[in-house]
């Protein structure tokens, strides 16, 4: 994956990096356009409650104009407009949020659309409250309507934890001063945190990034201040914890869902006995996975034991060139050709139109994400790309992403989202692409042994990290009913699954007690870390269909992409045979990357 880039640190190659071109979705903040839209989502929000509320029995029994089918073609057109408003102001927020006019722009634009979404409440409360017969009766007599029947339908789960419309626009607009709050507080804080390095001060994902660099002593260096910075704002981030366990613990108590991750599980459209059997299966595959891989890497390093700070440290062997961005665009670009010509005609939009941001800056979002936008426009990705080979991989996920998310935005605004379920397919299927396609090509033993290497570590990152993250969130809101959480209390159980996870080979020494404070998932979406794991064994088992040769296999990928979420996960993974109800599957997925350790391992005695 290497070219003949300078060395590390150059700033040559990461010079013209991509910023994303926010236009397409309007101008500017201030501008007609936005400001026209905001103004016409309100009045037309407004005017849908008057038009529908207290008469959506009676639009049953019609068709036409006064039909159920025109009121769910007038909330999908509110809910594509104001998904529009919504989306331009967090992506010009998460491009800085440091500055304080951001800020602001986000958290007015927010408090306009909850205002909006209080007046749209009713639509789904009263769904719910039809008959199932007359809901039916108008699915199957209005063309329309029956269009929308897996989004009435998947609604019409929601019904059990329903509560009254009061009680129900109480949660809502009391989330402005609630959930919606404190996450902008994290956000804000951990992009304003700095970490001194021999004499500069680091935004969080440099800091990071560190950790990746050949040199040990530098990784332990930033590893202690990264450790020294999270010390000093733990309590911060403990009250944010704290907090928002509680707010889900109310919430959830009021919903009437008995398990803490209950309301995630029915959001991701998953049965709560799937979820666990993933993650009994990856438990127990911990020893052959995570513990034998860091043994041998300890090894490789000439270690007895890996401190924290090493467990991403390239080998010896690991190419040390930066890769530039245009190498980057061309590998993934190349692998997505290979699987399919529409696949990179669809990833070429991403880089030809500016739907990339791709510069670490000071105040911009930490990681990585795809926003999906809305139908009417397009998917951005946002990356910190700063010349690893890992952010080449991150590329190729986010970008996985935006090729489901431009397919899936054909089913419209209602049922274009796909369930976490299969939202993560795409992403990591584009990286197993990408990493199979630059492995073909090595044929160098030493550079395919560093290769493997750092794949079977995003295994693990993806699978058991994620995992054991998933842990760490039971173990923290289980303990929060019994009363608030000490720094020391949730730092224990960070430990606790840390070491269970990643084994004996791998020292967690101290300082590193704090390192959950950065985690965005644990704050903007409580359990939703084991959609990365499923994903990741849902995708092995995909791609040994496809490594197979099976015919008709891109189509049928494309029609699962295409479907967002129009059907149920089982639904659509049986064309490829696959059945993620069944518990052994998920050792399937696992064994790719148990035989991934034996080709090291393998490599390793050739040596």
């Amino acid at each position: 994956m290497h070219s003949a880039a300078e060395a590390v640190g150059s700033p040559v190659e990461l010079s013209d990096l991509p910023q994303w071109n926010l236009g397409d979705l309007y101008p500017s903040r201030d501008g007609e356009a936005f400001l026209g839209d905001l103004a016409r989502a309100r009045t037309d929000a407004a005017a849908f409650r008057d038009k529908w509320k207290g008469r959506l029995p009676e639009a049953c029994k019609a068709t036409g104009t006064s039909g159920l089918g025109q009121a769910l073609k007038e909330f999908e057109a509110l809910e594509d407009l104001i998904g529009r408003i919504g989306s331009y102001a967090g992506l010009v927020y998460y491009g800085d949020m440091t500055d304080p006019a951001n800020g602001k722009f986000f958290a007015d634009t927010s408090a306009a659309i909850t205002d909006m979404a209080s007046n749209l409440l009713f639509f789904g409360l009263e769904l719910n409250r039809i008959d199932d017969a007359a809901l039916e009766g108008a699915m199957t007599n209005d063309p329309v309507a029956g269009h929308y029947r897996p989004w009435l339908e998947d609604l019409r789960r929601e019904k059990p934890h329903q509560l009254d419309d009061r009680t129900e626009q109480l949660f809502l607009e009391k989330s402005q001063t609630g959930a919606s709050a404190w996450n902008r507080l994290f956000n804000e804080t951990m992009a304003a945190l700095r970490f001194p390095l021999d004499g500069e001060s680091l935004a969080l994902e440099e800091a990071l990034n560190k950790l990746q660099e050949p040199d040990a002593d530098l990784r332990a260096r930033a590893a202690q201040s990264i450790a020294g910075v999270f010390r000093d704002n733990v309590r911060i981030f403990t009250l944010i914890t704290n907090t928002l366990a509680k707010d889900k613990e109310i919430s959830d108590r009021w919903h009437g869902f008995n398990d803490i991750a209950d309301s995630r599980h029915l959001s991701n459209r998953v049965e709560g006995p799937v979820v666990d059997a993933l993650a009994a299966a990856v438990k127990a595959a911990y020893p052959r996975l995570s513990h034998r891989y860091y043994a041998m890497k300890a090894k490789w390093l000439g270690m007895e034991q890996l401190e924290y700070w090493d467990r991403n440290a390239p080998l010896p062997e690991t190419p040390s060139q930066l890769v530039s961005w245009q190498e980057a665009k061309d590998t993934v670009l190349s692998a997505y050709h290979d699987f399919h010509p529409e696949m990179a005609r669809i990833t070429r939009r991403f880089f030809d139109e500016n739907w990339i941001d791709a510069p670490a800056r000071p105040g911009k979002a930490p990681g990585a994400f795809a926003h999906p936008t809305v139908p009417s426009a397009h998917p951005y990705v946002l990356v910190n790309y700063l010349g690893k080979p890992r952010d080449v991989m991150t590329l190729a996920h986010e970008l996985g992403h935006g090729v489901h998310q431009v397919l899936a935005g054909e089913q419209g605004a209602l049922m274009s989202a796909t369930p976490l379920t299969l939202a993560e397919t795409a992403s990591v299927f584009g990286e197993m692409l990408t990493f199979r396609a630059l492995l073909a090509k090595t044929k160098d033993r030493t550079e395919r042994k560093a290769m493997l290497a750092q794949k079977v570590e995003d295994m693990i990152n993806t699978v058991v990290r994620q995992i054991a993250f998933y842990e760490f969130e039971r173990r923290v809101h289980t303990a929060r009913r019994e009363g608030e959480l000490t720094s020391e209390q949730i730092g224990e159980m960070w430990m606790a699954v840390q070491a269970e996870s990643l084994g004996p080979a791998i020292r967690l020494s101290e300082g590193y007690e704090n390192w959950w404070t950065y985690i965005p998932h644990f704050i903007h979406s409580p359990f939703y870390v084991y959609a990365y794991a499923f994903g990741d064994c849902l995708v092995n088992s995909l791609y040994a269909v496809y490594a197979k040769a099976e015919p008709g296999f891109q189509e049928k990928y494309f029609a699962l992409l295409r479907a967002g979420g129009t059907q149920h996960y089982a639904d659509l993974l049986k064309p490829f045979g696959l059945d993620a109800t069944d518990p052994s599957f998920w050792d399937k997925g696992l064994s790719m990357i148990e035989g991934l350790i034996d080709e090291l391992e393998a490599l390793d005695r050739e040596a």
